[in-house]
């Protein structure tokens, strides 16, 4: 039987038109080129919940969406079976809400996740290979695409390697991801490690943190994809996010970056 997957992604207030008013959905969905059995969108802090509603509704009515979630109807219930205060999580609250409630109510064996300005750079079969790599491999909880191309940087952190993906110790995105539902819906997201440190500071204590924490913790892998990369969009971001992604791209933060996890 082929493995369950949901493809999602999620919007807010700076950039729901640009996903919902053009063809970005379809374009993720071809470009992933798998038979999803769920496509969502999560919906988080957006003015009008009911205009952007109704663009959602029409996006599955053309079928690259069969559902919507608003995240703040379960965000509640979400932390709390993950044993998560909102408090912890601090100015992380928005940069995780979403990314939590889609796993708490995930029921297909594997949750494929993308940011919302993030999509494939071109059509691939990564998905089934992942899906694949994941269920003979139970030491690797985490595959992805390449980001933006750069694909020396995967390869030069690889302990392994297949003919498809380099493996690294720990390291996680919040950009792409694709993890086993049941293991991401524990309690794995109150754990702390040095190298995590190297998450922006205006995040807070957001989810890509935690979840890199519990990576470094457990000596667990992440696969890369080599063949293929996701892209970012580049849209507006706050000042001190776009500084920070500028200066993770820079050899010297990667040099700090593996002196901190030590």
């Amino acid at each position: 039987m082929t493995p369950t997957v949901t493809l999602e992604t999620k919007c807010w207030e700076q950039d729901w038109k640009r996903i919902l008013d053009g063809e970005r959905l379809r374009l993720l969905v071809e470009r992933n080129a798998y038979p999803f059995s769920e496509k969502i969108l999560m919906i988080n802090n957006v003015k009008n919940y009911s205009v952007v509603s109704q663009h959602a509704e029409r996006a599955i009515q053309q079928g690259w969406l069969t559902q919507y979630i608003i995240a703040e109807e379960h965000a509640a219930e979400a932390l709390d079976f993950f044993a998560i205060s909102r408090e912890s999580l601090g100015i992380g609250y928005a940069y995780s809400i979403a990314e939590l409630v889609g796993l708490f109510l995930c029921r297909s064996d594997f949750h494929l996740h993308y940011a919302g300005d993030c999509i494939p750079a071109s059509t691939c079969d990564w998905v089934s290979r992942a899906v694949h790599l994941m269920s003979q491999d139970p030491r690797v909880k985490v595959c992805n695409l390449d980001w933006d191309e750069q694909h020396r940087e995967a390869k030069s952190t690889a302990v392994e390697e297949t003919d498809d993906f380099h493996i690294a110790s720990g390291g996680f995105s919040d950009q792409c991801y694709l993890v086993r539902s049941k293991e991401f819906r524990q309690r794995i997201y109150n754990e702390s490690h040095p190298a995590s440190a190297r998450y922006p500071r205006y995040g807070g204590e957001l989810f890509e943190k935690r979840v890199d924490s519990w990576m470094q913790n457990h000596g667990h892998l992440r696969a890369t994809y080599k063949h293929a990369s996701y892209i970012h969009k580049n849209w507006p971001l706050p000042l001190l996010a776009r500084l920070h992604r500028r200066l993770r791209k820079t050899e010297w933060f990667r040099k700090v970056s593996k002196w901190v996890a030590r």
